[in-house]
């Protein structure tokens, strides 16, 4: 099982990832939320464990971006904050489980096979129309051949499809798509898709522009 550790505090990080290595797991280890956020965006993995105060972007932050995205993969929020609120708020945003430290390593392990497995199998292959878009190998096809994507054309398509037959809006694909701490302009956003709609042409896909809203892909199909 592969897991995204993010925690700032080196020497419980290293105990951490020993606990997890020790139960047959590969823990892959971030130490600020900056790197936590992009990597989630070009990684797939089985969990997260996600400390909330983090230099550059704290926890909360990072499980927002991720549902926006779209992503299902299980959060497990660990912090030393034990006040109601915290957790609640974590909860809200779609943090799956909550371990306040300190905590007992067999209870950590615990919760997070049991995320793993209510999770059950994540779905890495986007269909619509022509369409498909593997998540995984990230591989997109129209019509059973091949499109060129750049990195940020993925993204916005990506993002667009796992919102589909709902409006988003351009500051809601720029807040998906980037990490912390980039710029991009709305402007960029009408580039994107504008070379998005030329691509997926032939797919029986479109990306509708709904004025004053945003954009909504849903099936041309009559």
């Amino acid at each position: 099982m592969h897991v995204l550790l993010v925690e700032d505090d080196p020497v419980l990080a290293d105990g951490i990832e020993r606990i997890l290595s020790g139960q047959g797991m590969v823990a892959d280890v971030v130490h600020n939320g900056v790197t936590a956020d992009s990597l989630l965006q070009r990684q797939e993995v089985a969990a997260v464990v996600l400390d909330i105060g983090l230099p550059g972007m704290d926890g909360f932050e990072i499980v927002r971006r991720l549902r926006a995205r779209g992503s299902t993969v299980p959060v497990l929020l660990l912090t030393a904050r034990d006040a109601i609120q915290d957790r609640v708020h974590g909860l809200e945003l779609g943090a799956d489980d909550y371990l306040v430290k300190p905590f007992a390593a067999p209870e950590l392990v615990a919760r997070l096979k049991a995320l793993v497995r209510r999770s059950g199998p994540r779905v890495t292959e986007l269909q619509i129309g022509g369409l498909v878009l593997d998540t995984f190998a990230k591989r997109a096809r129209v019509n059973g051949q091949p499109l060129e994507l750049s990195a940020r054309e993925w993204a916005v398509l990506e993002y667009l499809m796992r919102q589909a037959s709902r409006v988003v809006s351009k500051q809601q694909i720029i807040d998906a798509i980037l990490p912390w701490g980039e710029e991009v302009t709305l402007n960029a956003v009408e580039v994107y898709v504008s070379r998005i709609r030329s691509k997926i042409a032939e797919a029986g896909v479109s990306i509708r522009t709904i004025r004053g809203f945003g954009y909504m892909l849903e099936s041309a199909a009559p």
